[in-house]
């Protein structure tokens, strides 16, 4: 045995001895060196920019001697341009690298796989960083793609995924990728900006053709911060995953088991600091177990809820809604949270009330709504044991909640609230002995979410420990500079002034436009008087604007007086008709703009455009003839939309022909939570529409959040509609306050209040 020992000894010191440090400097050498690789090899990428490369790792390391590719120094070898990573060996680690300034086209920046024989299997990729790697906005595609089996990102930073896809999907389309036991772990995913879509997720795990499969992925120890892309963060569609001991910090989305069975969501931290949209966990299918969790002011609602429990469809296919059943949702605690959901989505297709759901020893603490949860449909399949809420609440709750006082929130920790008296309650052996085996330990008696070092632990892994060491999120602020233009001229060259804020003060009288201008930096036009403004195009070429604001960039035109009347354009100002996936803003404040004659908009949102936000206030529109602000080019009926919060507030409009605003977000998709319109305080008088076959003076078609409230109507779209509702999926609208005098009619849909 000694002998055979030794052996195996000096054949390891050999084969120690027998690797290779090998320093590359391009794509062709890479390749050589992988080609070459023997277990134990160590290639260097040399620092540096590597433009358009195919990166593609299929050598062959072992468990004790991995083959390693790492940068030069970590963070200092950038991937740009149109480039991704393959890996379809076994034992690699892949280190150091940063993926920015480029794209990957239709393929995964980092692929678990080369080719469909070619899997990677017991990979590693760490301290990798991708950052802003986006192609155009409707070119969909993964940032990370698993296959094979066994599988690990840790230590990585993700942040700025604008286009569509989700941003790391574990793939089981053959059992060469089931049961892969893949480890997600302590990784930064940094700001995901609403996608005004769906597949704006940041992990999906399985789809739903795949989702009776087992899985067994680990997502475990990462830090979530200002996931915003969609309902779903982690959208998991396949059985037997464990989401553990991550840090969701004012996410406006949750954890979402989709489909498939016997999910655990253990340990984790929801921090929603009273953000809108803050969720937690929702529930679908069969098996689900929610335990020992923390909400802390999550104020997400309907399907963002910080607890929503679905209702099912009978003889629901895979990618609907399966009946939850034999549900365990145990020792968490909801602090301010928004009520819980129960009987979630219940409709005439949803029909089916979760079976078997047992809530027990959880901790409802909420002085700020006066109730904890909300049912939609009969909800005796659900068994409520030791319970607690706080003693002052008003709602009147089912058997199974016990009014309790509780203890102020600990200054270090001031998430937590426990009971005065966390007296030991009873839980069933046969609960506690399926708990053993599914989570490695018993249910707590006590209630609640009570483990303050688990939560220091989680706090100080998430701000110390997650992602690449080498990633900062923050952004240096622009230099400000500003332009005096006294002509159309002026204002051309001023624009052309690139990676700047960018100030304009109009002191001329009339600009003279002989092309079209782009909006490449961030912009504020303005000007110091109300002296009056023209703006002129002469000639019947009539582009398609006379202003475009480029992708990623923001135009604020403030206390400005323009007549347009010598304007030959078909839009005055439009969102980026590239397709590009960075998000824009628009604001007009304090202006007056009169005598707009043009085919098209004075605004309007071009197709797979999206802007963050729109801000119309303060202003007056006088005798112009078009469409105001126009955003219906999303016909695809995919829940696409352009824009994610607009307000029209306080402005004047008199004497208008055409519509004032349009508004699509076509299909019957629910992931998202946009657009959001407010509509308040405008007095409109003297308007209607340019034709007999116009639509309505306001169309919202799908829009998911409106408030139309103390406008004034008068004399307005007579003998037409005047506000037009339109919706095939759930939506909030609030109709309150206004005067409508000699004007059209108010077409509502049920959805109206």
């Amino acid at each position: 045995m000694r002998k055979h020992l030794f052996l195996y000894a000096c054949l390891l010191i050999t084969s120690i001895a027998s690797a290779n440090t090998i320093i590359v400097n391009n794509i062709q050498e890479l390749n050589q060196a992988n080609t070459q690789a023997k277990p134990g090899d160590i290639i260097i990428l040399k620092n540096g920019n590597w433009k358009d490369v195919t990166i593609s790792l299929n050598c062959l390391g072992t468990k004790e001697q991995p083959i390693t590719f790492k940068a030069e120094t970590p963070g200092s070898v950038a991937i740009i341009g149109k480039s991704c990573l393959k890996i379809g060996g076994t034992y690699i680690i892949v280190q150091g690298l940063t993926f920015k300034n480029g794209y990957a086209g239709k393929n995964a920046v980092i692929d678990f796989r080369i080719a469909k024989n070619q899997l990677a299997n017991n990979c590693r990729v760490t301290e990798c960083t991708v950052n802003d790697f986006n192609n155009k906005r409707m070119e969909e595609n993964y940032w990370v793609s698993f296959s094979g089996k066994k599988n690990e990102v840790d230590h990585c930073s993700f942040a700025g995924k604008k286009n569509m896809g989700v941003l790391m999907a574990i793939i089981l389309d053959d059992d060469r990728s089931r049961e892969n036991f893949h480890s997600i772990d302590h990784n930064y995913f940094g700001t995901r900006l609403p996608l005004a879509s769906n597949s704006g997720e940041i992990i999906r795990i399985g789809v739903s053709e795949h989702s009776q499969f087992n899985s067994n992925t680990q997502v475990t120890d990462n830090y979530f911060y200002h996931c915003d892309g969609e309902t779903e963060i982690i959208s998991v569609k396949s059985s037997n995953n464990v989401v553990r001991n991550n840090l969701f910090e004012e996410c406006q989305g949750g954890v979402v088991l989709r489909h498939g069975n016997y999910n655990t969501v253990e340990g984790n931290v929801f921090l929603g600091n009273g953000k809108e949209g803050t969720g937690g966990v929702r529930i679908i299918n069969k098996g689900q177990w929610i335990v020992n969790n923390l909400f802390y002011k999550c104020r997400g609602v309907s399907f963002r809820s910080p607890l929503s429990i679905m209702n099912g469809i009978p003889n629901s296919p895979a990618y609907r809604y399966v009946q939850v059943s034999d549900a365990v949702i145990a020792n968490n605690t909801w602090y301010n949270c928004a009520p819980a959901s129960f009987c979630e989505g219940s409709d005439t297709e949803r029909t089916l009330p979760p079976v078997n759901v047992h809530l027990v020893n959880n901790s409802f603490y909420n002085n700020k709504d006066g109730i904890v949860y909300k049912t939609y449909d009969n909800i005796n399949g659900f068994t409520f044991t030791g319970n607690n809420i706080n003693k002052d609440l008003q709602q009147k709750v089912m058997t199974g909640f016990e009014r309790t006082v509780f203890l102020n929130p600990p200054a270090v920790a001031p998430a937590i609230v426990m009971p005065v008296n966390n007296k030991n309650s009873t839980i069933s052996d046969s609960l506690q002995e399926i708990a053993k085996q599914k989570l490695g330990h018993s249910l707590s008696l006590k209630t609640g979410f009570e483990d303050l070092s688990l939560y220091k632990k989680i706090l100080e892994n998430a701000h110390n420990n997650c992602g690449a060491p080498h990633f900062s999120e923050n952004k240096f602020p622009l230099p400000t500079i500003k332009k005096s233009c006294t002509d159309a001229n002026a204002l051309e060259k001023a624009l052309a002034i690139p990676g700047v804020n960018l100030v304009i003060d109009l002191t001329g009288k009339s600009y003279v436009f002989t092309k079209s201008l782009v909006i490449t930096t961030n912009t504020e036009i303005r000007s110091a008087g109300k002296t009056p403004i023209s703006f002129t195009m002469p000639g019947n070429s009539s582009p398609a604007y006379l202003l475009m604001i480029q992708a990623g960039q923001s135009l604020k035109l403030t206390n400005l007086s323009l007549d347009l009347s010598g304007l030959h354009v078909s839009n005055v100002i439009s969102t980026d008709t590239s397709g590009a996936a960075n998000h824009s803003t628009f604001f007009l404040s304090n202006s007056f703009v009169k005598n707009v004659s043009v085919d098209g908009a004075f605004f309007s949102a071009s197709k797979s455009s999206v802007c963050d936000s729109i801000n119309i206030t303060g202003n007056s529109f006088e005798k112009n003839n078009c469409e105001l602000f126009s955003f219906e080019n999303e016909k695809d009926k995919k829940g696409y939309y352009n824009v994610e919060k607009m307000t029209i507030s306080n402005n004047k409009i008199t004497n208008h022909t055409g519509t004032i605003l349009n508004m699509l977000r076509g299909g019957n998709d629910e992931s998202s939570m946009g657009p959001d319109l407010l509509f308040t305080k405008n007095t409109l008088t003297n308007c209607k529409p340019s034709g007999a076959n116009a639509t309505a003076a306001i169309w919202l078609w799908g829009i998911q959040r409106t408030v139309i409230g103390n406008n004034s109507f008068t004399n307005c779209y007579s003998n037409c509609e005047l506000i037009k509702y339109e919706d095939a999926v759930r939506a909030d609208h609030t109709l309150i306050n206004n005067s409508v005098k000699a004007s059209g009619v108010i077409i509502k849909d049920k959805y109206v209040h």
